[in-house]
C-alpha cells in the first residue's frame, strides 16, 4: 500500500519552563497579555508534522513518501529521512525561503505555547499529487496534515478529482480555518484525525453535528491524551484503545504525529483498525519518553515485549510480521 504523507517540515526549537503557565495568566488582563518565560533548556531538533509521521512510518517498514517544501538547508535533514526509510524525491526545495521553524515552550503540567514560521512550506501549494503518483505507479492514500492551507485545500481537491482515498488531519492549522474551509477539507474523507479538544472545535466551526459529520467521513479517529484513542465509523460500535504504561513522560511534541504514523503503518499492513490504534499507541509512547519528534529509538524486541503486555499475545501476533 503506497501512502504519501503531505504536510509541513520543519526545525523544532523546544524549550522548558519549570513553572506553571496558568500561574502567570491574570484573569481580567487576557485582553492584554504580555509575558515572558525564563526558560531552562533548549534543544533543536528535526520536526514538521509530515517529517515526522514520515519518520515514525519508516521505522516501522513502511515506506512513506514525503510530500512537502523545504529550503535548500534540507540536504542534512533530507539523508536522515533517506536512512530511515523514508521515500524523500518528492520534497519540494525552495530557492528563496529557509526550511520552516516551530518554536515551542513546554510547562511544568506539560501544557504548550507554540508559534511556526511557514517559509518553504508557503510553496507546498505548488505541488502535483499527480507528479508523486506517477512517480511511484500510483497512490492508495493520501495523508493531508497540517500545511500551507492553500496546498492543503489544493491536495484534498486533487485527490477527489483523481478519486484518490485522503485523510483529513488539520492539527495545528484548524486555529485559522474558518468553518468553509474545514467543511471543504474534510468532506469524503477516508480518515478524519484530530485530538479531543479539536474534535470540539471542528463541530464549532462547520456547524455540523457529530453524526452529520461521521456521516460524510469514512472514520473518525480522536486521541484521548492518556486515555488513548477512539475510532468511529456511521452505523458501527466505537473502537476504543488504551496506551501502554510509559516509562516516563519526558516531552509530549510530537506524540501525536508518531500516533498516526503507527496508525498508518498498520493501515499499510492491512490490519485491523484496533490493531493499527495499538501500534499507534505504543509507539506515541515511545516518543512520550524521549525528547524531540525524531530521536526515540524503535527496537523490534522491546516494542514487541511492551506491545504484548499491553495488549496481548493475541495482538502481537497479527502485528508482529510486519515489524521492519
Amino acid at each position: 500500500m503506497r501512502i504519501a504523507v503531505t504536510g509541513s517540515i520543519a526545525t523544532d526549537h523546544l524549550m522548558t519552563f519549570p513553572g506553571r503557565f496558568a500561574d502567570q495568566l491574570v484573569a481580567d488582563q487576557l485582553h492584554t497579555v504580555s509575558l515572558s518565560f525564563l526558560v531552562d533548556a533548549l534543544d533543536v531538533r528535526r520536526g514538521g508534522v509530515a517529517a515526522n509521521i514520515s519518520f515514525g512510518m519508516g521505522q516501522l517498514g513502511t515506506n512513506p513518501i514525503l510530500v512537502g517544501s523545504a529550503g535548500s538547508d534540507f540536504g542534512e535533514y533530507r539523508a536522515w529521512l533517506d536512512r530511515h526509510g523514508v521515500d524523500t524525491a518528492s520534497v519540494r526545495i525552495s530557492e528563496t525561503l529557509h526550511t520552516a521553524r516551530f518554536v515551542c515552550t513546554t510547562d511544568a503540567d506539560h501544557n504548550q505555547i507554540g508559534s511556526f514560521y511557514t517559509g518553504a512550506m508557503s510553496e507546498a501549494r505548488l505541488i502535483e499529487l499527480k507528479a508523486v503518483a506517477d512517480r511511484v505507479g500510483g497512490l492508495d492514500l493520501v495523508s493531508i496534515g497540517a500545511d500551507d492551507p492553500e496546498a492543503m485545500l489544493r491536495h484534498t481537491e486533487e485527490c477527489r478529482a483523481r478519486e484518490i482515498p485522503f485523510a483529513a488531519d488539520f492539527s495545528q492549522q484548524i486555529a485559522r480555518m474558518e468553518g468553509e474551509e474545514i467543511r471543504t477539507l474534510l468532506d469524503g474523507a477516508a480518515y478524519l484525525f484530530s485530538n479531543e479538544y479539536e474534535k470540539g472545535l471542528i463541530e464549532s466551526k462547520t456547524g455540523w453535528t457529530d453524526a452529520e459529520i461521521l456521516s460524510r467521513v469514512g472514520h473518525r479517529v480522536t486521541t484521548l491524551g492518556a486515555r488513548g484513542v477512539r475510532i468511529e465509523s456511521a452505523g458501527k460500535d466505537p473502537i476504543e484503545v488504551g496506551v501502554p504504561e510509559e516509562e516516563a513522560k519526558v516531552e509530549p511534541t510530537g506524540v501525536g504525529d508518531a500516533f498516526r504514523a503507527g496508525f498508518l503503518s498498520g493501515l499499510a499492513w492491512g490490519v485491523s483498525h484496533e490493531r493499527a490504534a495499538q501500534v499507534g499507541c505504543m509507539l506515541a509512547t515511545l516518543v512520550i519518553e524521549t525528547v524531540g519528534t525524531q530521536e526515540y529509538e524503535l527496537r523490534r524486541s522491546n516494542f514487541i515485549d511492551r506491545f504484548t503486555k499491553a495488549y496481548g499475545h493475541e495482538a502481537t501476533a497479527e502485528v508482529q510480521p510486519h515489524l521492519a
